[in-house]
């Protein structure tokens, strides 16, 4: 029709199969049948670590080195079959050593004629999910460890037989140096993996409410009983019990606690008759228990019950070669669960981390990396997006006062956001990336000190 333009569905000229493949989230390559790389987009080299020209040309196995390489590769059951495969979870091994968890789909690539070619494949990085539900459900492995630590990787090389056994277990070490992920990792290994992991700490409540909470209650024990409540040995039960701050647990009750040990009972408060139970016990301190024995603090009978394998972890301050591989791993960390293009820190702040003495060990490290990316907005973190306790010029007192908790350090975080901001609320919450709501609650918790 006349002074009407006629509709072009197709793609300009000047966007090409490869500008087509790039503006895909997802990591996207093909391969001919000779299993060589003939296309490799952005994303993918992103979630390899591996530049698409050096991965075009290479066979997908030395690219990938997937745990599906060696007998059920998706692409080739897709091209066999001649038939698409669909969502299949799996891990690559990048060049780095990392393990990446990946979904896939693979799919025959034929020409014109419909005669197969080679084959395509899209996979998905499940690095952040994988997180976030490690994150909820608590479960913890061997790969959750890392270390360069000559002390630790022995320890974690016989971790296995221990988790295999039904020994108890004794981990001792300062605040912070990763006890419970230690805890968590032997019940994952364990034939009890299956079963729950309850912890409790032993130094949080008082002796009355402790017994209740470990062994239980019937109705009527006492006053407001008025059904019966299971404690954290029945919640365990075919499982494992983490038994934190275990040195601070009061002398009547190690009595009890003993007892469940060695016969394997628990007598619930206004039980008339002993309970059988079934329960790894895996306890922790940051106390000299021998000390504590032999000040009467702690019974001996109970301590060498206990003290059947004894795991003792080493402070951050004596394995300062972990320190720039745990920084690295709290970032991407991070970067999951938030979604912020942070790189990593710079030469100055790692320079800084390896001089710092981390009283609070790994702990505090995790929470000053956290604290950081609250205000580093993209690249790499700077000296001025560390807590002002770690500034150069007050490093020196900062190692005398102890490790800032992370309440702290938040606190800190929107202070100084509040005076940049000439303490205009709704500016300091916009840069922070909190809202009103938690900017309160913050600010709240320190009045209420």
């Amino acid at each position: 029709m006349a002074g009407r333009t006629k509709k072009n569905s197709a793609f300009p000229a000047n966007v090409t199969c490869a500008a087509i493949m790039d503006s895909v989230a997802d990591g996207v390559f093909t391969v001919d049948l000779n299993w060589r790389i003939t296309a490799f987009n952005r994303a993918a080299g992103e979630i390899t670590g591996i530049a698409p020209e050096q991965a075009i040309g290479r066979t997908c196995r030395e690219v990938f080195h997937s745990s599906i390489c060696d007998g059920s590769c998706a692409m080739k059951a897709s091209l066999e079959q001649d038939a698409p495969v669909s969502n299949k979870s799996i891990f690559i091994i990048r060049e780095d050593g990392t393990r990446v968890p990946i979904s896939i789909s693979a799919a025959p690539l034929k020409d014109e004629s419909g005669r197969v070619i080679g084959g395509v494949e899209t996979f998905r990085d499940l690095s952040a999910l994988q997180l976030m539900r490690k994150e909820l459900e608590g479960l913890y492995t061997l790969e959750d460890i890392r270390t360069r630590s000559g002390a630790l990787i022995r320890m974690l090389d016989i971790l296995p037989q221990i988790a295999e056994s039904e020994a108890a277990t004794l981990l001792l070490g300062e605040s912070g140096t990763g006890k419970e992920l230690f805890a968590r990792a032997i019940h994952t290994l364990s034939p009890r993996k299956k079963g729950p992991f309850v912890a409790v700490n032993c130094g949080a409540l008082p002796e009355q409410l402790l017994e209740s909470e470990l062994f239980g209650y019937k109705a009527g024990a006492f006053t407001d009983a008025r059904k019966d409540k299971p404690g954290r040995f029945r919640l365990a039960d075919g499982g494992t019990l983490f038994l934190d701050e275990i040195g601070d647990m009061p002398l009547p009750l190690q009595v009890k606690l003993l007892r469940a040990l060695q016969e394997r009972v628990i007598e619930p408060l206004g039980a008339v008759a002993p309970e059988p139970v079934n329960v790894r016990v895996v306890a922790a301190t940051n106390r000299d228990l021998a000390r504590l024995v032999e000040e009467g603090g702690f019974r001996q009978d109970l301590y060498y019950r206990l003290n059947v394998v004894q795991l003792k972890l080493p402070r951050l301050r004596d394995r300062p070669e972990d320190i720039p591989l745990l920084t690295e791993h709290f970032v991407h960390k991070r970067r999951c669960l938030t979604g912020k293009p942070i790189e990593g820190v710079s030469e100055d702040v790692m320079q800084l981390l390896m001089r710092h003495p981390f009283p609070g060990n790994v702990r505090e490290l995790e929470n000053i990396v956290e604290y950081a990316f609250i205000l580093c907005p993209s690249g790499f973190i700077q000296l001025e997006h560390l807590p002002e306790s770690l500034h150069p010029a007050q490093a020196a007192p900062r190692a005398k006062s102890g490790a800032q908790t992370m309440e702290d350090m938040r606190l800190s975080a929107v202070r100084e956001a509040l005076a940049r901001n000439k303490g205009r609320k709704i500016a300091a919450c916009r840069e922070l990336g909190i809202s009103r709501d938690t900017l309160r609650r913050i600010l709240k918790k320190n009045d209420a000190k």
